[in-house]
């Protein structure tokens, strides 16, 4: 079995807060979808739980706000088991990809792009990486985030390549 260290579980923080990473082109949206992401802006906080080896709580706050240019920027912190992750990022439609998309830098050096579709009504964003933990075993990170108009549900697994080891997080977001 594997054990999970403390840079996977800060991984698995990343994944919980937004899962991206990677700068935006300018953003030119329809003001329709302008309109739904600025729909998401305020205070919400979440708590869920981790399983892996063992089950830890989690709990969470996020901060959407206006940004630059029809982006919504975002700020958030997730501790788990006494360690700290905090996260900042952009939240913006990409006229030139046709599609949303979220960027992210974290305090746990965790990169990526999340890519985001309409879903009724709201945006559902995955994200789907390979990366390495300090003792060089490779694991995939899976991540799914959905923003419903009253709530945000994350769910993000991290699953070892050579083991099949997992570590799995649900957190529910409310405003």
């Amino acid at each position: 079995m594997t054990t999970f260290g403390p840079m996977t579980r800060a991984f698995a923080l990343a994944g919980l807060l937004f899962s991206a990473g990677a700068a935006f082109a300018p953003a030119m949206a329809a003001p329709a979808d302008v309109a739904l992401l600025k729909s998401y802006i305020g205070e919400w906080r979440g708590r869920g739980v981790m399983i892996g080896a063992e089950q830890e709580s989690v709990v969470c706050r996020l901060t959407l706000s206006e940004g630059n240019q029809d982006k919504v920027n975002y700020n958030g912190r997730c501790t788990l088991a006494g360690q700290n992750l905090s996260i900042a990022g952009t939240l913006a439609y990409v006229e030139a990809n046709k599609r949303f998309e979220a960027a992210m830098t974290s305090n746990a050096t965790f990169t990526g792009l999340a890519v985001g579709q309409k879903r009724g009504s709201g945006l559902t964003f995955n994200l789907r990486e390979r990366e390495e933990d300090e003792e060089g075993k490779e694991f995939n990170i899976t991540s799914q985030i959905k923003l419903a108009p009253e709530a945000i549900q994350v769910t993000f697994e991290v699953v070892y390549v050579e083991s099949g080891d997992s570590l799995r997080a649900e957190v529910p977001f409310s405003r």
